[in-house]
C-alpha cells in the first residue's frame, strides 16, 4: 500500500494534470491512495480536485487551516494508511507510469527505508524563459554543490537534500515535519533521518519534473522563500546547512556594506568596483558556459536568472535573520521588564 501525500496551496494551473499522472500509474488501484492537503487555496484548486474525486475513490481532499506546507505534510501523514508514504508537490510532470512500482521495487532491492529522487525542471511544456530558469538552477552557480536532486545515476546517497519516499517506520523513529518551517521542512526532516543513521537510494526511474516559475518576480519570490527556510535550518542545525547559501549571503552583506561605505569614503570605490566586477564576471562566464552546453537562445536570459536566484535567496536569508534578531531582542526586553 502506497500513500501519496500532496500538500498544495493555489495550484489551479497544475494540480489536475499532476493528479492525472498519478492516477494513470501502473499500480493496483486497491493499493494506492492519494491525499491532497489544501492550505486554504483562494483560487480554484479545491474545485479542480473535487471534480476528480467525484470519479475516483483513490483520491481524498483534506483541509490545512495553517496553510503551511509543513503542516500539510503532517496532516497527510496522519491520514495516510500506506506502508510507504511518498510526498509530491502539486506542480509536477511525471514522464512514466512506473514511478510507484519502481518505488516499491527499489526500496526492496536496495534494502532501504528511504528513497531520494531526481527533481528536474525540464518539462516538455517549458517556454524559453522556463528553459533558462531550468538551465540556471541545475548549474553549479545556481544550485547547491552538495545537492543530489539533479543526479541521473542510480546510487546510494545521503537523504538530506532529496529524500521523498519513506517506510512508515521512519516517522515512528524520527518524528514528523517541523511546523515552524514553511520551506526547507523536507530538508530539516531528511537531515534528521540522516542523523538517525538511515541511508537513501536515488534512481532516474524515480524522477519527477517540476514546472519552473515563468516570471522573474515568481522566481525571486520562490528563492526568497527558500532563503527563509535555509536560515531557519541554519538556526536549528548549524552544521547541516550547505556553506554555499551562507557564503552567498555573506558576500552580499559585504557588498552592501561596501556600497554604503563608499558613499562616505570615496577611496573605497575601486575596491567596490573590483568586488562587484568579480561577481558579475562570474555570472556572465557561467551564463555563456551553460548556454552553449544547454541552449544558446537562453544566453540573454541567464544573467537575469542568476541575479533573481541569488538576490532572492539572500533577501530571504537576511530578512529572516533580521526578524529573528528582532524577536530575540523583544523577548529579552520582556524578560527584563523593558
Amino acid at each position: 500500500m502506497i500513500s501519496v501525500v500532496i500538500p498544495v496551496r493555489n495550484e489551479e494551473r497544475y494540480i489536475a494534470r499532476t493528479l492525472r499522472y498519478l492516477l494513470e500509474q501502473d499500480y493496483p488501484a486497491d493499493k494506492l491512495e492519494i491525499i491532497v492537503v489544501d492550505g486554504r487555496s483562494n483560487d480554484t484548486t479545491r474545485a479542480r480536485v473535487e471534480e476528480i474525486i467525484a470519479g475516483d475513490s483513490r483520491l481524498r481532499l483534506l483541509d490545512n487551516p495553517r496553510k503551511l506546507s509543513s503542516a500539510g505534510r503532517n496532516i497527510g501523514l496522519a491520514a495516510a494508511g500506506g506502508e510507504i508514504i511518498t510526498f509530491i508537490d502539486g506542480h509536477v510532470y511525471i514522464a512514466n507510469n512506473q514511478l510507484l512500482k519502481s518505488t516499491v521495487v527499489l526500496m526492496a532491492e536496495n534494502n532501504v527505508s528511504v528513497l531520494s529522487r531526481p527533481q528536474f525542471l525540464d518539462t516538455p511544456d517549458n517556454n524559453l524563459f522556463q528553459r533558462a530558469v531550468a538551465a540556471a538552477r541545475k548549474s553549479k552557480l545556481g544550485h547547491g554543490l552538495d545537492s543530489t536532486i539533479y543526479l541521473k545515476n542510480d546510487m546510494s546517497v545521503d537523504p538530506t537534500s532529496s529524500g521523498a519516499s519513506y517506510k512508515r517506520e521512519i516517522f515512528k523513529d524520527v518524528g514528523h515535519f517541523d511546523e515552524t518551517f514553511d520551506a526547507a521542512e523536507d530538508v530539516d526532516f531528511n537531515y534528521r533521518v540522516s542523523q538517525a543513521g538511515y541511508k537513501s537510494f536515488t534512481s532516474i526511474k524515480l524522477a519527477v519534473y517540476y514546472f519552473p516559475r515563468d516570471t522573474v518576480k515568481g522566481l525571486f519570490r520562490q528563492m526568497a522563500r527558500y532563503g527563509t527556510g535555509r536560515f531557519r535550518l541554519f538556526r536549528k542545525h548549524r552544521e547541516a546547512v550547505a556553506s554555499g547559501a551562507m557564503m552567498l549571503a555573506l558576500f552580499f552583506v559585504i557588498l552592501t556594506a561596501l556600497i554604503i561605505a563608499t558613499l562616505f569614503f570615496r577611496p573605497l570605490l575601486p575596491f567596490l568596483a573590483i568586488y562587484a566586477g568579480v561577481y558579475l564576471l562570474t555570472v556572465l562566464t557561467s551564463s555563456v558556459i551553460v548556454a552553449f552546453s544547454d541552449e544558446v537562445r537562453c544566453l540573454p536570459l541567464l544573467p537575469v536568472m542568476y541575479l533573481a536566484i541569488h538576490f532572492g535567496l539572500v533577501y530571504g536569508i537576511i530578512k529572516e535573520a533580521i526578524k529573528t534578531t528582532f524577536r530575540q531582542n523583544k523577548r529579552k526586553g520582556a524578560a527584563l521588564g523593558i
